[in-house]
């Protein structure tokens, strides 16, 4: 797999309304965990929709791994012109931070937002771009705007062999023991001294 689009549930969709929320680390853990292997296969690039929320924490995670990995690649490609226009001066400028630094930014349609159908086309563009999907959507969590992506992967699947790489709730919840039980082994050892014989 050379492209990989990735999306997944907006902030909102989750009750995650800021950048300080305490789940974020471990989505963005499992993310990581999602991308590494990938990246050590091949993978190129990460596109993403760009969507406050999942989308947003996958370019973090993208970039960060950039030091590591500097052949990989990320970009954005919205569905219409300038989308966190309605955001928050705190969403617009953690926004656009993130622009500043992906190799590739553009916009499906070059007008601002005008009907559902620019979300559809830019769906259908990132799907016909990429190779496979990397996607946060648990439906026995919570319902939401990645059912429609989901099924669209698995059908690209079965018409073509398209990849389907799923994050779900057990992923997070996973990443957030990992963490616990990192932070707990660190401060038993810590805290150990050999016995004196």
């Amino acid at each position: 797999m050379k492209t990989l689009f990735a999306t997944g549930y907006r902030a909102h969709e989750l009750q995650i309304f800021n950048q300080k929320h305490k789940h974020i680390p471990y989505i963005k853990k499992a993310i990581e965990a999602k991308l590494i292997p990938l990246i050590e296969e091949g993978l190129e690039w990460v596109i993403t929709p760009g969507q406050y929320g999942f989308d947003l924490w996958v370019c973090e995670v993208a970039l960060e791994l950039q030091s590591v990995y500097p052949q990989l690649k990320l970009s954005i490609i919205t569905a219409f012109m300038n989308p966190e226009e309605q955001w928050n001066d705190e969403k617009k400028e953690y926004y656009r931070q993130i622009i500043t630094k992906v190799d590739y930014y553009g916009a499906v349609s070059h007008q601002p937002y005008a009907g559902p159908w620019q979300f559809q086309a830019r769906d259908e563009l990132l799907f016909r771009k990429s190779d496979g999907l990397l996607l946060f959507y648990d439906e026995e969590a919570a319902e939401g705007s990645p059912k429609y992506v989901k099924e669209k992967a698995l059908k690209k699947h079965q018409e073509d062999g398209y990849e389907l790489v799923l994050i779900t709730a057990e992923d997070i919840q996973n990443a957030a023991e990992e963490e616990s039980y990192d932070t707990y082994a660190d401060t038993y050892e810590s805290n150990y001294e050999e016995p004196i014989e």
